[in-house]
């Protein structure tokens, strides 16, 4: 018997894999509902993450899809937050989900059985309207997101308490309407930050987006008008990324992201271009800087009653409302501090998924790590993982060496507004995947399918790395898998290629051959295999 918490897309994934192992889970959710983040509301629920009603998915629907159900062909490249909850909700009607939830019931303490040394059960204690159940489980998925405790450190700003204006965090946010006509500081850029900003400008008098480290901004729309995570994320690029010497990545990285335009003109520019954070995703930003719409500034130095002054500025400049896009905070309300260990605001996890000092591997957390790629695949994998962790198919190492590889993670660690975030290339999306993968048997092998089946291993190895990749074969095999990736494209061209001209054709697939071709030529020539 299996306790997950949370049914958002965490939850629902280790339910439904606690299905496929034919384990017994008990998802418990707070809401009425199910979708989590992607469930918009207009009011802001204490314990729930909250959305505003424009965000739309990062990542493209071919690589956030889970691996064994694709998204509906007529579905845009990239989603609404209500097209992504609808595909939950298809989700979880075609698994059957549902009826393994019990909605409106808070988890309000998960604690070791008394014999959990020789069971490595917990007893798990449930609050359903005012009144609590204990049971007994003998393990838990952790699935509550990191969404959900907004981190304000206002202590980092100094005369914000004499500011007279209005400000607060991000988490608050819902329309741009609270900004007509006013002058807006955003502290902070993240992907909300700068939507926030964007938005914000549209009806400010003047917005301004306060940053400290600058970013790397990439547009959905990358090289040819492809989604820019079908392009960027494919066995030959992390190929390239993990086995290039230091200094040639770093470059790499640096040309990528001033292809679009130059981010140092820009005031963008990250300041150490060497320590690589997740980048901002937004297709408008530029133009805004550039229609003067939005202005780029350092990090703030001090506030004033009614204005606020930058580093290495020497002018104040009047604000009338701040919005601080500072993150969020690791919160596990029911679990005891000494089960899932949180120092400098980061859990230690081995894999991202394992506290590595409990004496029985019963216990998981889902979705904490923040990879360049779809989280998605990576919950639904490390879900995959556990369900066979519990069941006892998969074994961990011992703890010393989680132990060690959960420091040593610690010493490649960037510091901002006091949040902490893995180097990008340290969890690199694709490696962390096969990692995961190969614990399980289901990841692909390129070299055996080239005997096999060369078309389709020259479109996994060249191609975008889409999760039905792992469900080729290993457990949880899936007939479909192939067919989904042969026609991933297709429903990529599906709803934007709405008007044909006559004679035209898509060149794309033969064009990605032939460049994939050369670039494995390069790559042996220059030794990078």
């Amino acid at each position: 018997r299996v306790a997950v918490v949370g049914a958002g897309v965490s939850g629902l994934a280790a339910t439904k894999c606690c299905l496929d192992e034919g384990l017994e889970p008990t998802c418990f959710e707070q809401s009425q509902d199910i979708g989590g983040l992607w469930r918009y509301t207009e009011h802001i629920e204490a314990g729930r993450p909250s959305l505003y009603p424009s965000v739309i998915s990062n990542t493209s629907k071919e690589m956030s899809a889970f691996s064994d159900f694709p998204f509906p062909e007529h579905f845009p490249v990239f989603l609404p937050n209500a097209l992504l909850l609808d595909y939950l909700r298809r989700y979880a009607e075609h698994f059957s989900l549902r009826e393994h939830i019990r909605f409106g019931t808070t988890v309000v303490s998960i604690r070791k059985h008394p014999d959990f040394a020789t069971t490595g059960q917990w007893n798990v204690v449930t609050e359903t309207g005012g009144t609590q159940t204990s049971h007994v489980f003998d393990a838990v998925m952790v699935c509550n997101g990191n969404f959900s405790e907004p981190s304000l450190p206002l202590q980092c700003f100094p005369g914000i308490e004499r500011f007279g204006g209005q400000y607060f965090h991000s988490r608050q946010y819902k329309h741009p309407d609270v900004f007509q006509g006013k002058r807006v500081l955003v502290v902070g850029m993240g992907n909300s930050g700068v939507d926030i900003a964007v938005e914000a400008s549209r009806v400010a008098a003047k917005v301004t987006i306060s940053t400290s480290r600058g970013a790397w901004l990439l547009s959905r729309v990358f090289e040819h008008g492809y989604p820019w995570d079908m392009i960027l994320n494919t066995r030959l690029m992390s190929l390239i990324k993990t086995n290039l010497p230091g200094p040639l990545s770093w470059w790499l990285i640096n040309y990528k992201a001033n292809r679009w335009f130059n981010h140092e003109n820009y005031g963008l520019q990250p300041e150490n271009s060497w320590l690589v954070r997740e980048p901002v995703l937004n297709d408008e930003l530029p133009s805004y800087i550039l229609t003067g719409r939005i202005t780029i500034r350092p990090g703030v130095k001090e506030f004033k009653d009614n204005s606020v002054l930058f580093h290495n500025c020497p002018e104040e400049e009047p604000i009338d409302i701040v919005v601080f896009c500072t993150g969020y905070n690791i919160s596990f309300p029911f679990l005891e501090e000494s089960v899932v260990r949180v120092e400098n605001k980061h859990a230690s996890l081995y894999k991202y998924v394992f506290p590595p000092h409990v004496q029985k591997p019963t216990l998981a957390v889902l979705g904490l790590i923040k990879p360049l790629g779809a989280i998605m695949p990576v919950v639904e994998m490390q879900a995959r993982w556990v369900s066979r962790v519990f069941k006892g198919l998969c074994q961990l190492p011992p703890q010393s060496v989680m132990e060690k590889e959960v420091n040593e993670k610690k010493k490649n660690q960037i510091q901002w507004f006091g949040l902490t975030f893995d180097e990008v290339l340290k969890t690199e999306w694709l490696v962390y995947l096969d990692t995961l993968a190969s614990f399980i048997g289901a990841k692909p092998s390129v070299l055996g399918l080239l005997c096999t089946d060369p078309w389709l291993a020259l479109t996994i190895f060249f191609g975008p790395c889409s999760s039905y990749q792992y469900r080729l074969g290993g457990p949880g095999r899936w007939q479909g898998a192939r067919q989904a990736i042969l026609t991933q494209w297709d429903r990529v061209l599906k709803p934007t290629r709405t008007r044909v001209p006559a004679g035209s054709s898509s060149s794309f697939l033969s064009l990605l051959t032939v460049m994939g071709f050369l670039l494995l030529l390069a790559a042996v020539i220059f030794g990078f295999l």
